[in-house]
């Protein structure tokens, strides 16, 4: 059998193949709480045979949400709806996990289909929904036309270090297995790693050690809320694809730093540090970040998930025989083909007559099958 469809273990969890659903932001949370639509949204994509389902990026806190429209996990209220969707894709197979955010200056933005800019005075008027201040390390904007966010003090990020964890803990009551910090595509963690974003001169910027600091507490404060069993894992962006920004080879470190503080796995995208046009370094095309996830494998001595237009089975299949990752992670593949790891797996011949999909339907598609070959129709 191909290795996409072997288990595999983090800690004392157990996936039932390779296959990760990445975190897709939906934006139809009401104050941070999840509803139906979350549950169906997730729950579909247990039932499509995926190993591991993360939750979208959830807020630790409510001024750390990126939109309005956001997942929160910053009070115990919101746990009740999360704990019934983690337990129906558990009983489905799959292992429910949670990214947990902070978006720091990319804060008090509209949702993607109201424009994608910070939210002002026609949001409030539209949609009864107010900006709300920014933070990051530096007081730099993100990108032109945004406003500067207020620079974190010392209070600021013992607090929100604080608030990572108190999130684990609510994970940990909501039933989830799993978590990864964002600290990619330009969120909070991810401001303090890069230059690009972070010009403090104290213990918390400057040099590559001082930057990387902020993530190593974030990883602390959530290793002492969160069992020794359950993995933790890290979204990075391995490189800023700009000048002056962090390289793969400063991933690599952070890596290391972040292994050394209970980090189990690394989710390896690239950018977002900065504005929404793509960097001229970076050139996208199929599987165009796996050489990161699979240098950091080897130089970190770390497991790692590769992402980012990933959609073919047989790529998918060898970059994972190959050694250059240890898990796939799919985002809008998977939108488009809830069922995308089911169809992989037959293309693969890792299922045979539907035996991988739920009883309900896969005796049914089994028995139509059948029937056309006996009739010759297909």
């Amino acid at each position: 059998m191909t290795k996409l469809f072997t288990p595999y273990t983090l800690r004392e969890i157990t996936f039932k193949n390779r296959i990760a659903v990445s975190p897709m932001s939906q934006y139809r949370a009401k104050d941070g709480y999840a509803n139906d639509w979350h549950l169906v949204h997730l729950g579909r994509f247990a039932l499509g045979g995926a190993a591991l389902v993360y939750a979208e990026a959830t807020a630790i806190e409510a001024d750390a949400r990126r939109t309005h429209g956001d997942l929160g996990i910053w009070e115990d209220g919101q746990i009740e709806k999360l704990k019934q969707i983690t337990s129906f894709i558990a009983q489905e197979g799959a292992v429910p996990a949670i990214q947990l955010s902070h978006a720091g200056r990319k804060a008090s933005e509209r949702r993607p289909w109201h424009g994608e800019t910070p939210v002002d005075d026609e949001d409030v008027a539209e949609r009864g929904e107010a900006p709300w201040q920014a933070i990051g390390p530096s007081a730099i904007p993100y990108a032109d036309g945004w406003p500067t966010p207020l620079e974190m003090s010392e209070e600021d990020i013992q607090r929100v270090i604080a608030s990572f964890g108190q999130a684990a803990r609510r994970s940990l009551e909501a039933g989830f297995k799993m978590i990864e910090v964002y600290a990619a595509h330009g969120f909070l963690v991810h401001q303090f790693l890069s230059p690009i974003a972070n010009k403090r001169t104290d213990g918390w910027g400057g040099n590559a050690e001082n930057r990387r600091r902020f993530a190593v507490e974030v990883a602390k404060s959530i290793r002492a809320h969160w069992p020794d069993t359950y993995p933790l894992a890290f979204r990075l962006s391995a490189t800023d694809w700009l000048d002056g920004g962090v390289e793969v080879e400063d991933t690599v470190e952070t890596a290391k730093a972040l292994k050394a503080a209970g980090v189990d796995i690394i989710d390896c995208s690239t950018g977002g540090i900065g504005g929404k046009d793509r960097p001229r370094r970076m050139v996208i095309e199929q599987g165009f970040q796996v050489p990161f996830a699979e240098q950091i494998r080897k130089d970190a001595d770390l497991p790692t998930m590769a992402v980012g237009f990933l959609w073919d089975a047989k790529a998918c299949a060898d970059l994972i025989s190959n050694g250059q990752a240890d898990m796939v992670a799919l985002a809008r593949e998977l939108l488009d083909d809830p069922n995308w790891p089911l169809h992989a797996a037959a293309e693969l011949e890792a299922d045979e007559n539907h035996a991988a999909w739920p009883i309900e339907s896969g005796w049914w598609l089994m028995k139509r099958d059948r029937l056309l070959k006996k009739l010759g129709l297909r």
